[in-house]
């Protein structure tokens, strides 16, 4: 058979339902993608030359080059048109990596607000944890004008990618600050909480149930490290029913009085551009998950590569990086970044695929 009958080549067909359809079945049979080894300005399933199903079984079982210099990428759930990796033969062999140590090696770091959270919904924007304090049931119109206000001059600067973390960091103290001392002053009532979140949009990304349930049977640890709001962070997986006991969320907290007033935020702040401190300062819960070497990283910022930066000993990292917002500007700084960069994807689709591969189940 000529090499031309042995591979169906990869093309647009792929972004229509039905043909799409057609190869996920040949792929689950075949149960082999081989990816070229040159891909160096960023690959996706867009790039059809770049990508060919190996219905003969091409390429070797452990991920290795075959022939004609090719490797075997595994996870269908890659080869979706939103899937960008600049280095997909490395994605590979870290894979292989951590399927080899197991799911006993494993633990899950993860941003919440735009990760675990969507981004967008039918064209709205879904609302982060502050965003979902700004119920006229607990602050002021006065006070939701300023909130705007310090969005429209801060986020800008925090996703752009002409200046430096250096630069960034001091501003991005003065947004929360200015943010948290607003909030305070409306004196929130710890009971509201709760219903603000069941009224709120705030939505997690389709396929979450799948994520923390595998996550949960598993006995994988899932670290949420969050520059929200502790409080309403768990109040949302905890109505969504993921809250397990495998989760645990380093955020800022508020801080009531004993009448369930809003006096204060705890501890140190945790915003978008210290999350490496924030880890070294919990180096305990790391150290608690030694023997837990290989880490699968999630978030929507180049801060949040800092996350892992407490874990010790480590083996394999895997990074995925949701590109929500600004793409052409940002998504170069995002493959450089990045081992995986999901643009515009408001599902968990691949981290559950790459789960369930790792895992074995």
């Amino acid at each position: 058979m000529s090499p031309a009958q042995h591979k169906l080549r990869v093309s647009e067909s792929w972004t229509m339902d039905g043909q799409k359809r057609k190869d996920f079945k040949l792929l689950e049979s075949a149960k082999r993608v081989t990816v070229t080894e040159h891909v160096s300005q960023g690959f996706s399933s867009e790039d059809s030359g770049a990508v060919e199903e190996s219905v003969a079984g091409r390429g070797g079982a452990d991920g290795s080059a075959d022939a004609a210099g090719s490797r075997v990428i595994e996870i269908a759930e890659l080869l979706k048109s939103y899937v960008c990796m600049r280095e997909p033969a490395r994605v590979q062999e870290i894979l292989t990596s951590m399927r080899n140590s197991g799911s006993s090696t494993l633990q899950v770091i993860s941003d919440f607000d735009m990760t675990l959270t969507r981004f967008a919904h039918n064209g709205k924007r879904c609302p982060t944890c502050h965003n979902i304090l700004e119920d006229d049931r607990l602050i002021s119109e006065a006070c939701k004008a300023e909130l705007e206000n310090l969005l429209n001059t801060y986020y800008p600067i925090e996703i752009d990618c002409t200046r430096s973390a250096e630069e960034k960091l001091p501003l991005m103290v003065e947004w929360w600050t200015k943010a948290h001392d607003l909030l305070v002053q409306q004196k929130i009532k710890k009971d509201d909480l709760a219903h603000v979140v069941r009224e709120s949009e705030a939505m997690l990304r389709a396929g979450y149930q799948e994520f923390f349930h595998h996550l949960n049977v598993t006995c994988v640890p899932l670290l949420i490290f969050s520059a929200g709001i502790g409080d309403v962070l768990e109040e949302v997986i905890r109505q969504a029913g993921v809250f397990y006991s495998n989760v645990k969320v380093v955020s800022n907290y508020m801080d009531f009085d004993e009448s369930g007033v809003l006096r204060a935020f705890k501890g140190q702040l945790i915003h978008i551009y210290n999350k490496r401190e924030g880890a070294l300062l919990n180096t305990q819960h790391f150290q608690e998950l030694h023997s837990r070497s290989n880490v699968l990283l999630l978030g929507d910022s180049l801060g949040d590569l800092n996350m892992a930066d407490g874990v010790t000993d480590m083996q394999n990292i895997l990074t995925i990086g949701y590109l929500n917002d600004k793409v052409d500007e940002r998504k170069q700084s995002y493959l450089n970044s990045y081992d995986i960069v999901l643009v515009k994807d408001e599902s968990m689709d691949v981290p559950n695929a790459i789960l369930r591969y790792i895992t074995g189940r």
